[in-house]
């Protein structure tokens, strides 16, 4: 057990680290630390070139019930060591093995949520605009168990097939939002822009940023040709992820914000490979 550090002096004065003091609860903290802490992040893409992403990050540690507290400033000074070194967004299991040795945490974890943005090319007139997407980096460090996740977030068009079955001409469709965590081995790696494309194909038409009117009349009939409810596309991207050997355990949410309905329909589906 630490003691309170006095040999910081202000006027001559000891400064006590409370945050060293016992604590007599008996209460093991499972998370504590910082979040919402905007941090530049270095992403390598794809086509070999670099993004930079502008990210809120989430960093925490497990607490022992001897302490009264955490040291806050500890976590700030690893992501800006990190950040330096140009490695956040890369290492991130070497920023949690610092955050658990700089500590003393038996666990840690780090989560950095960022717009990810990849060029789409319009169907038909081909013009090319930048398209958002909602992305996220998270490690998690229990002792020597390592695990990362990646996350995104999709937004695609859907129409529903009982719609089109039941009416003379047109169909409700709606964009829908698809909402995907996945994990991996550390010795792999799965590109955003695969794993969107991928999540894409399963909606009945992609969204785009930028459409002429020749696209708009495609992206129309073809959601049309292809009509879809939630239920059909969670069970598109999870036939996707269990033939995906490289996935080890995925999260996906599948929300349609119903044009019809005054509520949003809903799927949701957790598995784990072992």
């Amino acid at each position: 057990m630490k003691s309170p550090n006095k040999n910081l002096t202000l006027g001559g004065l000891p400064l006590t680290d409370v945050q060293n003091l016992m604590d007599n609860r008996g209460i093991d903290i499972q998370k504590v630390g910082i979040k919402n802490v905007d941090v530049p992040l270095i992403i390598q893409r794809k086509d070999n070139d670099n993004q930079v992403v502008y990210a809120k990050a989430k960093i925490c540690a497990s607490l022992d019930s001897n302490f009264k507290g955490t040291h806050m400033s500890r976590f700030m000074e690893i992501l800006n060591e990190w950040r330096e070194k140009e490695l956040l967004g890369v290492d991130i299991k070497g920023c949690l093995i610092a955050i658990q040795k700089r500590l003393g945490a038996q666990s840690a974890q780090v989560k950095f949520s960022f717009k990810y943005f990849v060029e789409k090319t319009a169907p038909v007139s081909g013009q090319k605009s930048l398209m958002a997407y909602d992305c996220s980096f998270e490690g998690k460090l229990d002792g020597d168990d390592y695990k990362f996740f990646l996350g995104v977030k999709v937004p695609v068009t859907t129409l529903c097939p009982c719609s089109k079955e039941i009416s003379n001409y047109s169909a409700h469709n709606q964009r829908a939002i698809i909402n995907v965590l996945i994990s991996y081995d550390e010795n792999e790696h799965v590109w955003l822009e695969d794993l969107i494309s991928e999540i894409e194909k399963t909606a009945s038409c992609e969204v785009y940023p930028l459409l002429k009117r020749e696209d708009e009349k495609y992206v129309t009939e073809h959601a049309y040709d292809n009509p879809k409810f939630v239920e059909d596309v969670l069970r598109d991207i999870v036939l996707n992820f269990r033939k995906n050997e490289k996935i080890k355990y995925f999260e996906v949410e599948v929300e349609s914000l119903e044009s019809i309905h005054n509520h949003s329909a809903w799927a949701y589906q957790l598995e784990s490979k072992g």
